[in-house]
């Protein structure tokens, strides 16, 4: 990685901090991109505390102009582009019936969105290095969860996006990973949108169970590293889950369905 170019947006945070430490400790040059300018810069003094070359870019990206931005900054800063990781994302918690339709909307422009607007303009530098360019899911992108419509939808699309992107440049050298790495312990499920579109604020599941955002983000460097095509994470609420989907999608339903109203003030009964 000595030399190469990464990009990861929702990288103040989470799984993205920690993809762009294991990519810092490897030698390539990291650049966090985040909506927050304060925890964006509290990030960066993180990463350059380490000893690792960074800089942070700020972006929404939800608006395409500030995809355009960032992705032309980098490039104006060091003359390539290896890797984007599209990482940012907002979740929700609210059964559809009772959801504003604003709040689907805002899960599309971030998470669907966001994602197409830095591949865009990312692509022609990535097919230049044969670089990659990955999409962080989740097994909502391939199990629709209850109270969850909005991200099971982006991360669907993302999914189908990503997988197009794939097939269309099998000849170019580009390769194209989708990541799920399942219930991971982040900041996403604390920032989750409720019906009326403001975060609920405290997260309903146990996070002490959950796969830590470094581990999660180890799996994800190496498996780009060994340009694998698809990463579904942890066993039996991931790759279990989404195989026995496969086969039995009416089980898969009753048990997500009951595994979701056992949550606390679960908007599913």
């Amino acid at each position: 990685m000595k030399g190469k170019v990464v990009i990861i947006t929702g990288g103040s945070s989470g799984i993205g901090l920690a993809m762009a430490h294991e990519f810092g400790r490897l030698g390539a040059f990291v650049v966090i991109s985040a909506r927050n300018r304060e925890r964006l810069d509290i990030a960066l003094s993180d990463l350059q505390w380490q000893g690792f070359d960074a800089m942070a870019v700020k972006a929404d990206v939800s608006i395409e102009a500030d995809c355009k931005n960032l992705i032309d900054k980098v490039f104006a800063t060091k003359g390539r582009i290896d890797i984007l990781v599209n990482n940012a994302g907002v979740s929700m918690r609210a059964a559809f019936k009772n959801t504003d339709l604003a709040v689907l909307k805002t899960l599309m422009d971030i998470n669907f969105w966001g994602t197409v607007y830095c591949t865009k303009y990312a692509l022609p530098h990535l097919l230049e290095t044969r670089g990659s360019v990955v999409g962080i899911i989740s097994i909502a992108g391939y199990i629709g969860l209850p109270g969850r419509t909005g991200y099971s939808a982006s991360k669907f699309a993302i999914r189908g996006f990503l997988e197009t992107l794939r097939c269309e440049n099998l000849r170019t050298g580009l390769h194209v990973l989708v990541a799920a790495p399942g219930f991971t312990t982040s900041n996403i499920r604390k920032s989750a949108l409720q019906a009326n579109g403001s975060p609920q604020g405290e997260t309903p599941r146990d996070e002490a169970k959950m796969m830590s955002s470094e581990k999660a983000a180890q799996k994800i460097v190496s498996a780009i590293l060994k340009r694998k095509n698809e990463l579904v994470l942890t066993f039996l609420e991931g790759k279990f889950a989404v195989m026995l989907n496969h086969y039995f999608p009416s089980l898969v339903n009753y048990l997500v369905f009951n595994q979701m109203a056992k949550e606390p003030d679960s908007p599913i009964k």
